[in-house]
């Protein structure tokens, strides 16, 4: 792959840089090995919290100077929070990249977090919290999580309980960034039209100072529970979702999963699409999709539908799913979901920032470069029977985890 080059640095960080001439702009990140699958009850909700705090002020710079520089290059920045990873992503034209990239490292690498900052983005954090119950479709999602992995790891909201948000201090948030920023448990990635020696000088003049920690990865206990969560609340709409056991991102079976995924769930060919939706008119919204994580994985179907047919709908679903496991896929259907998987690896590979983020997980998680000529031989092998093993391997009803908000007496059963 002679357009991607990688470095180790004397600290411990990891950089990766995929040249993509012919383009105007580049994105560059920097991914630290952090989120709320490495928190303890103490800490949940600090990774997000300490996310929003990285951009309230540094030794050189307020919040308000941190912003009006990036829109002075006309330069994008932002930030997010997973279970197992936070990014800070800054996409500028060609010219303005170096200057991008170190308000960038400045904001990652020399926040203060200002105690008037901090209560007023306590303030913000925990009407995110208010949005998020507000929101009954991410927090059904959110619920499910709970129901397959408990309230440790992967089961932990990202946002964290408003309770542990309104108590988080300063030394808190430095506490957990000097365990976890670490440079061994840093990456920063590059994609787009900026040279390789650029890209490192760049990331040497900057992170090259950080002192190595002797950084120890944090154990996650993870069980796959099969539980239950239902939240009543008087909306208009009935949400379930049912998460099933699948298997993780290092296995050999993913390929073959996500072409599964795509034949039961994954567009408006898809059989729940098409059974649920247009055929029997039970909802408007429903699709499924994989997650796959270091340890474990979870596959997930949610729908949206009328409270009066929240049961109908889902024995719709679950008859969906049972004839999918029973007569497994098509031939037709395989041939389009693996077309579906394969332009969708095309499509990312145009993007800078999709390609940032892509490389920098393989990295971070990994520690390789992803390989998307790999990745493409992968899905192009892949056979009807392949397909078929998938399903036959997934879909376990007995060991399903189940979600259900809205204006119910009871959670929704499968």
């Amino acid at each position: 792959m002679e357009n991607v080059k990688t470095k180790l640095l004397d600290n411990g960080i990891r950089v990766i840089v995929k040249r993509m001439e012919g383009l105007l702009s580049v994105t560059m990140g920097v991914l630290v090995g952090a989120g709320s699958a490495y928190e303890t009850d103490q800490e949940d909700g600090i990774s997000h919290f300490l996310e929003h705090m990285q951009f309230k002020g540094t030794d050189k710079r307020t919040a308000f100077e941190i912003s009006d520089a990036f829109d002075a290059l006309g330069a994008q920045v932002n930030a997010f929070t997973g279970k197992d990873v936070t990014c800070y992503y800054a996409k500028a034209t060609v010219d303005h990249a170096a200057e991008a990239f170190g308000l960038l490292a400045d904001l990652f690498l020399n926040s203060r977090f200002p105690e008037e900052e901090l209560e007023r983005e306590r303030g913000v954090v925990l009407e995110e919290i208010n949005m998020d119950e507000d929101s009954p479709e991410d927090l059904c999602l959110d619920l499910l999580s709970r129901a397959a992995f408990g309230g440790d790891n992967y089961g932990r909201n990202i946002l964290g309980p408003a309770e542990n948000v309104k108590r988080f201090a300063r030394e808190d948030l430095f506490r957990y960034r000097d365990e976890l920023y670490a440079p061994e448990n840093v990456v920063v990635s590059f994609a787009g039209n900026i040279s390789v020696e650029t890209a490192l000088k760049l990331t040497e003049e900057y992170f090259g100072k950080m002192k190595p920690t002797g950084f120890r990865k944090r154990e996650k206990r993870v069980k796959f529970l099969s539980g239950r969560q239902f939240k009543k609340k008087p909306i208009e709409q009935a949400h379930f979702a049912v998460g099933f056991p699948a298997a993780p991102r290092d296995n050999e079976s993913v390929p073959a999963v996500q072409v599964m995924n795509a034949v039961l769930g994954g567009g408006m060919s898809s059989r729940l699409f098409k059974r649920v939706r247009e055929e029997l008119g039970l909802a408007y919204s429903v699709y499924s999709y994989p997650s796959h994580y270091e340890e474990t994985g979870l596959l997930t179907v949610y729908a949206g539908v009328n409270p009066q047919k929240a049961r109908e709908a889902a024995q719709a679903v679950k008859s969906v799913i049972e004839d999918f496991k029973k007569r497994g896929a098509t031939e037709e259907e395989f041939l389009r979901g693996r077309e579906q998987a394969k332009s969708g690896s095309v499509f990312s590979q145009e993007n800078t920032s999709s390609q940032m983020l892509l490389y920098g997980k393989q990295m971070l998680y990994k520690n390789e470069v992803y390989d998307f000529e790999k990745r493409m031989s992968e899905i192009s092998a892949l056979t009807l029977d392949d397909i078929g093993r998938a399903i036959s391997e997934n879909y376990d009803f007995t060991r399903a985890a189940v979600a259900t908000v809205g204006n119910l007496d009871e959670g929704i059963e499968l």
